[in-house]
């Protein structure tokens, strides 16, 4: 067993613990973050990056390729609302993408990597322990690491959430979400939200000749990851889309399609002694508005700037997510009321309030 010790370990290597180490070592700070997952990782969502989202990806000093997103169009059978963003474009672009762009600028930070599986976690006034398994093709040796801190950035289903006792029951119907490419040119510059009586599609192009198709659905997928190839309509969600399966017909579908959920998740809070929550792992409601990665970056700085004072943390989370906690939570009331059916519609007929909504999102 090797002990070894940092400033910070962040816990889980996605978008959202990349953009908290860059922050930490910028501070000053030795970090060390350790995923389960080696290398580029990959993940069902939606990859349109709004305005504010593109904005902080930028202030991190990354620039990943993607494709421009010029607004948001809410559709159904029948009409659509479409709203550009005033503040300029965002930019569609491949998980993969954007995380191979951070974990690039990490590393030339001076961030270490490590691929490891949490396994067990105790604190104290002065630190944090945490035994760690590393994969097997690393030889599968157990280590301990003693950090001064922990950011729990590990998804959905967060290890240190559950370790920490900070696990809350969520309430509410369960969603989930299903996440294909396909092979096809896009078809415009605006995100499109495609309304069906049960679930929503977003398109979102993320290249000249790829379009990435999120769903949201209280049906659950039949696993993570269903492999690569022709898929049918249930198994990327597009049967409850007929308009927008006819429009993908014969458009290959690009590697896995990929699931996730269930969506919505509930922390008792965000900080337990020298453990912080950040992103998805500090709670989640749902992917309706699309400002998981914008919320999850804010929270990323808010951490660093409050890392010793647990409190003003606490205020910075809540301010850092108020409006997508109350934009996401009365739309998710909306869509799963008998008034579903009228949120295009409402849209449609009211363009100033539609665009207030999409520019507090695009924020």
């Amino acid at each position: 067993m090797t002990v070894a010790r940092t400033d910070v370990l962040v816990v889980g290597g996605g978008p959202v613990g990349l953009a908290a180490a860059l922050h930490a070592r910028r501070a000053g700070y030795d970090v060390v973050v350790v995923d389960r997952r080696a290398g580029v990782i990959d993940k069902a969502c939606g990859e349109g990056l709004l305005p504010g989202a593109l904005a902080a990806v930028l202030d991190l000093g990354v620039d990943p390729p993607g494709h421009r997103l010029a607004g948001i169009s809410y559709r159904d059978a029948e009409r659509h609302a479409d709203h550009p963003f005033a503040a300029g474009p965002g930019r569609g672009v491949r998980r993969t993408a954007l995380h191979a762009a951070l974990r690039q600028r990490a590393l030339a930070e001076g961030v270490t990597i490590e691929h490891a599986t949490l396994r067990a976690l105790h604190q104290d006034e002065r630190g944090v322990e945490v035994a760690l398994d590393a994969a097997r093709a690393e030889g599968g040796a157990r280590s301990v690491v003693r950090a001064g801190w922990v950011l729990g950035c590990d998804g959905l289903h967060s290890t240190v959430r559950r370790l920490t006792g900070l696990d809350a029951t969520p309430r509410g119907r369960a969603r989930f979400g299903l996440r294909t490419h396909y092979s096809v040119a896009p078809w415009s510059h605006l995100v499109e939200v495609h309304w069906a009586p049960h679930a929503e599609a977003y398109v979102t192009p993320v290249g000249p000749d790829v379009v990435g198709v999120a769903v949201l659905t209280h049906r659950a997928p039949a696993s993570r990851e269903t492999g690569s190839g022709p898929r049918s309509g249930a198994a990327t969600g597009l049967d409850a889309f007929p308009e927008l399966a006819q429009h993908l017909r014969g458009a290959p579908v690009l590697g896995r399609v990929r699931g996730a959920g269930p969506l919505r998740q509930r922390a008792r809070r965000r900080t337990a002694g020298r453990v912080r929550l950040v992103g998805d792992a500090s709670g989640y409601v749902d992917a309706l508005t699309g400002e998981g990665v914008r919320v999850g970056l804010a929270q990323a700085d808010a951490v660093v700037r409050h890392l010793e004072d647990a409190a003003a943390y606490e205020r910075a989370w809540a301010r850092a997510t108020r409006d997508y906690r109350v934009l996401t939570t009365g739309l998710l009331a909306w869509a799963g009321s008998p008034a579903r059916g009228a949120i295009v519609p409402a849209a449609s007929a009211a363009p100033w309030l539609y665009g207030a909504v999409v520019e507090r999102l695009a924020r």
